[in-house]
């Protein structure tokens, strides 16, 4: 089987849809021609030159980063600077590349659960969930193709709830129509009211996912004009959002847990806020610059916050309320280039995959 660049991107999209990613992002295709075929894939946090130069030599024509290259607009690409040399570097060689970046933070699959896995935490939970992002359909249906329907809409993604699927309100009512002489009704004739049983049915849905739920129903639903309507509501989505709550098995004393931190997360350091002399159970974490979740981690009990990038002011946030530990940015964020190569190998077989070498880490520790 061939697959092409935009069959990798389409897929990625599928699980951390481009529609989540906050708007000073640019989680995309950022260079390449997405009807090339795919020879190889390498993995990464960052893209660099030295990146570029260990696909160029593993064969691989597409690298999947989490942080985007390319953030701020370019105005020239004259290799002033690392990032146009570096995207010069790989459109000469004719290496396409992917960000998947805030789009897979905001997912309660994504950077921030594989966080949580690390340091063993459980019952885990988007710790700041989105609003605005969940739409509903509202339809009457013939009671005898309801299920028919209902299926198709579920198919494109219509009634999922957390944990649970096939998701749908229904009230049985009946129906009235006039058909016109123009017309071509599937029930009833033309220049006569029809009554028919229908099914008034409600379904919530992702609302990027519109476009897909309205072709099913348009699709499925017996009638030549389908009456429905749409609504925005503001419900959360708890599968959408900043950060990760969760639980340890087992409460430890603070010393001990961030020494286990240190040691599952292979870290050089911790900067931390003053210890509380009380037991840690719950975790809060976000992987990258968190320190905007400080509040939500307080409101939701935790009693240590992981994050990185935090600024000598902000230490002072903790208030002895909870313990602030700041591991680094690409300390916090470099197992997504893992969680990458295992969802590619998961739908990819077929495709050589790598996870880089290079240490991208501007940083380093005395």
């Amino acid at each position: 089987m061939v697959n092409l660049i935009r069959d990798v991107v389409s897929y990625l999209e599928s699980i951390a849809p481009p529609a989540y990613q906050e708007s000073y992002d640019n989680a995309q295709l950022i260079t390449g021609n997405p009807d090339d075929k795919v020879k190889g894939i390498l993995c990464t946090l960052d893209v660099t030159e030295e990146v570029v130069q260990e696909a160029i030599d593993l064969g691989c024509n597409m690298i999947v980063a989490h942080h985007p290259i390319v953030f701020k607009g370019l105005k020239s690409l004259t290799g002033k600077n690392y990032v146009e040399r570096t995207v010069i570097k790989a459109i000469k060689n004719d290496i396409a590349i992917f960000a998947i970046h805030t789009n897979l933070d905001n997912i309660h699959t994504g950077v921030n659960k594989r966080i949580c896995d690390k340091i063993g935490l459980t019952n885990t939970k988007v710790l700041a969930p989105k609003k605005g992002l969940l739409s509903k359909l509202t339809t009457f249906i013939p009671t005898e193709e309801t299920d028919k329907v209902l299926e198709g809409l579920y198919n494109a993604g219509a009634g999922d709830i957390g944990e649970y699927s096939n998701c749908s309100f229904s009230v049985e009512g009946t129906g009235s129509f006039l058909p016109s002489d123009q017309s071509n009704p599937t029930i009833g004739e033309k220049g006569t009211i029809s009554k028919v049983k229908e099914n008034r049915i409600e379904v919530i849905f992702p609302s990027y996912l519109q476009g897909n739920i309205l072709k099913a129903l348009k699709e499925t639903h017996p009638y030549e004009e389908v009456a429905y309507y749409l609504q925005s509501i503001e419900n959360e989505n708890q599968e959408v959002g900043s950060g990760m709550v969760g639980e340890l098995n087992e409460e430890m004393e603070e010393k001990s847990f961030l020494l286990h931190l240190k040691e599952s997360m292979h870290l050089s350091v911790i900067k931390h806020t003053s210890l509380r002399n009380k037991p840690i159970r719950k975790v809060a974490v976000c992987g990258g610059a968190g320190i905007f979740l400080l509040g939500a981690a307080k409101r939701a009990k935790a009693d240590m916050f992981i994050t990185s990038d935090i600024k000598y002011h902000e230490f002072f946030d903790a208030e002895n309320q909870i313990v602030i530990s700041d591991i680094g940015h690409y300390e916090s964020e470099i197992y997504t280039k893992d969680l990458l190569l295992e969802l590619l190998s998961q739908n990819f077989s077929n495709i050589a995959l790598y996870l880089t070498k290079v240490i991208t880490n501007p940083i380093t520790y005395i």
